[in-house]
């Protein structure tokens, strides 16, 4: 390998803890009961809102769909948050907390590997949350390239076609199996990082897929000793 990509939310950053904090911070007063429940339906609205566009849908940015999801999920759950509240939790998703391990491990892997995000955020949120969490990648790469969403094939070629890699020559970086089976289905090897506290303590984390060549590691810095950097 010379290329690996990364997975983002969830994989490099704590989406779930940083979100919840923002919507206590946000919440209007009352509003204190059940912020993890909502975060947590909000998040789940997140692939059915990507499988409209998957499925030929036009194309929006990772914003709009949280914007739309974020009111439907406000809605089912009977809270009442003003426009300007909304528009700091969608706006939350540039303010995420990495993992301990994210920066640390990405500075290693950098000497060796070339680096690059594969994320369903679009270049503009990536940029401000890779600047917000001082993560540093070689380059910064995006589903909004292909004009769609992950698994979607295309977003995968794309990144390989940009970084002029053969499949062969890259690794697939990510917590959640659905993607890395998407990847080693085109050749990438796939990696697994474990996040166990992803969805909190209550809930139990994901196993590696059943995949060949699967890599299974403890986070960023378990990988980079593993690839010897």
């Amino acid at each position: 390998m010379r290329v690996l990509l990364f997975d983002v939310f969830g994989t490099l950053v704590d989406w779930r803890a940083s979100l919840i904090e923002t919507a206590e911070a946000t919440a209007p007063t009352g509003a204190d009961a059940g912020w993890a429940l909502v975060i947590d339906d909000w998040r789940r609205a997140y692939q059915p809102a990507m499988d409209r566009v998957r499925q030929g849908a036009a194309w929006q940015d990772l914003d709009s769909l949280q914007r739309q999801t974020l009111d439907d999920v406000l809605t089912r759950h009977a809270l009442t948050v003003s426009a300007a509240d909304r528009e700091t939790l969608v706006r939350g998703w540039r303010r995420l907390r990495p993992w301990p391990d994210s920066g640390p491990g990405l500075d290693r892997l950098r000497r060796k590997y070339v680096t690059a995000t594969l994320s369903n955020g679009h270049l503009a949120l990536l940029a401000d949350l890779l600047k917000f969490a001082d993560l540093r990648v070689d380059a910064v790469l995006s589903a909004q390239l292909a004009g769609s969403y992950k698994p979607d094939p295309r977003v995968y070629r794309t990144a390989l076609e940009l970084l002029e890699c053969q499949p062969e020559d890259a690794g697939m970086v990510a917590a959640h199996p659905s993607d890395l089976r998407a990847a080693a289905a085109l050749g990438l090897r796939p990696i697994f990082v474990r996040r166990p506290l992803e969805w909190g303590l209550g809930t139990p984390p994901a196993d590696p897929p059943a995949l060949a060549g699967v890599l299974a590691t403890d986070g960023l810095d378990d990988l980079a000793a593993a690839l010897g950097c």
